[in-house]
């Protein structure tokens, strides 16, 4: 069984409501960057729900690491577009909140703060806010803000993470810095992605898959692999084959709005 698979998942918010999804079929292998793209209202954030125990579905099955879901996962770390870092805490306060929620973490805490509080700040080190630990919220610019809440989203070394708009509020610049962020980190150290976006560059840039849903009810209308080699760099943004690929993928979704 791969690491993440739906079997013609379907879902409602109310019980006689429309579908949000249907008949969503799809494996994501483990270590696999996944994005997922499509028109507003195509249900991209109702499979990042599906997948993290947020929502359970209505018709089908969802199976994570081979189990059934049935709940909220310890094994899965999320991040938005908006940071949503607590203003009463600091920099290294909000990062370290997962270790204070999650277990086996939880029940240690208060023996290993220490190490906890050392790992949270290699943690930021490695995205660069070494020196910000201390800084809340406000003082921080929005994309420190993101770097934070990805730090957040990892701390607690999960298998999954689950990405929904993390950049789109951003500047194309930072934007861009947070895209090579975010590739060091996974290359680094592997772990599974799922990358909901707006941005046809950023999830050739980013991913192995991309997934592009249709109009509500959200169906997977393409399956798009990415065949550009890897370790990318921002110079390949600048080449014929990645521009074949974003071309491919904004045809589909042009597809979609005309249907």
């Amino acid at each position: 069984m791969s690491f993440v698979e739906f079997e013609q998942v379907s879902l409602r918010y109310s019980e006689d409501g429309p579908k949000a999804i249907e008949d969503v079929s799809l494996k994501i292998e483990e270590g696999e960057f996944v994005a997922v793209v499509g028109p507003s209202g195509c249900g991209k954030s109702t499979l990042m729900k599906l997948v993290s125990g947020l929502k359970g579905p209505s018709e089908g099955y969802v199976y994570v690491n081979g189990r059934q879901v049935g709940g909220p996962l310890g094994i899965v770390g999320m991040a938005f577009q908006a940071a949503n870092l607590l203003p009463w805490r600091t920099t290294l306060e909000n990062v370290m909140l997962p270790l204070e929620i999650v277990e086996p973490y939880r029940s240690q805490f208060r023996s290993k703060r220490a190490e906890f509080e050392a790992l949270a700040r290699e943690q930021l080190k490695r995205v660069g806010l070494a020196g910000f630990e201390d800084k809340f919220p406000w003082e921080l610019s929005g994309g420190m803000q993101q770097r934070a809440s990805i730090c957040r989203a990892l701390i607690h070394k999960p298998r999954l993470l689950m990405l929904d708009e993390p950049f789109g509020a951003l500047d194309a610049f930072t934007r861009e810095e947070l895209w090579c962020m975010l590739r060091d980190l996974w290359q680094q150290q592997p772990f599974t992605i799922v990358l909901v976006t707006h941005d046809l560059r950023e999830a050739v840039f980013l991913a192995d898959t991309v997934y592009v849903m249709s109009k509500r009810p959200g169906r997977i209308l393409v399956q798009r692999q990415i065949d550009l080699p890897r370790p990318r760099d921002l110079e390949v943004t600048y080449t014929d084959a990645f521009s074949a690929h974003v071309h491919v993928l904004r045809e589909a979704i042009g597809r979609v709005r005309e249907s």
